[in-house]
């Protein structure tokens, strides 16, 4: 007898604000925390999910740099549960640049060409990641997430992977990634939904951030 599909609910979560965004500095893998604005706001996520995911059992995975995985134990707190790391899911590195003013990596970095091959670009920073390979990780993890049979999943991580992983999730080719912006904000929630009944890839809601208000 066929096995009954199951539909699956991935709950994306950029990070909130974090120490780099309030200083003007590179985030990328330097290892910032959340700002005591940026705890309240972790909070304030842990509390929608609860309320959204009211009780069911769910599976939390988080970037292992601290501003998400501190945001990803509040929410495992708020829910009863442990998390799990995942290094696919830290931001693109910026090599030299990370924890240097935003005004240092603008003076050195070659920009994104309008066409062409932007995902194996060189920016000309030494050590920095291309958008290839973040694109790489973040394919890899989506990958790892819709496989693990868990019925609900949340997800922490940052901005420019999270871009990725919704690109993974409705099955762009990774060739084409280098193309797409989804416009993500910190402390941002991203529902994707898989349809038991007919297979679908779903992004049931985008960015959603008014329990940031609270």
């Amino acid at each position: 007898m066929a096995r009954k599909a199951v539909a699956v609910n991935i709950y994306v979560v950029t990070h909130p604000q974090a120490t780099h965004h309030v200083d003007g500095l590179v985030g990328g893998w330097f290892d910032s925390d959340l700002t005591d604005l940026g705890r309240r706001q972790a909070d304030a996520i842990a509390a929608e999910l609860a309320q959204e995911i009211a009780g069911e059992p769910v599976d939390i995975v988080s970037s292992d740099l601290r501003r998400a995985s501190r945001t990803a134990r509040t929410i495992a707190a708020r829910l009863g549960t442990e998390p799990r790391q995942d290094r696919d899911l830290r931001e693109k590195s910026y090599g030299e640049a990370e924890g240097r003013p935003q005004s240092w990596l603008r003076e050195r970095q070659i920009p994104l060409p309008p066409v062409g091959d932007r995902l194996r670009h060189d920016e000309g920073i030494v050590g920095a990641e291309t958008r290839w390979q973040l694109a790489e990780r973040a394919y890899a993890a989506m990958r790892r997430i819709e496989t693990s049979g868990a019925a609900d999943t949340i997800v922490v991580t940052h901005g420019g992977a999270a871009t990725l992983l919704l690109a993974a999730w409705i099955g762009m080719p990774i060739e084409s990634s280098g193309q797409v912006q989804f416009g993500l904000t910190s402390g941002g929630i991203t529902k994707l939904h898989g349809d038991a009944r007919n297979h679908s890839h779903v992004i049931a809601y985008l960015n959603r951030t008014a329990h940031l208000a609270a």
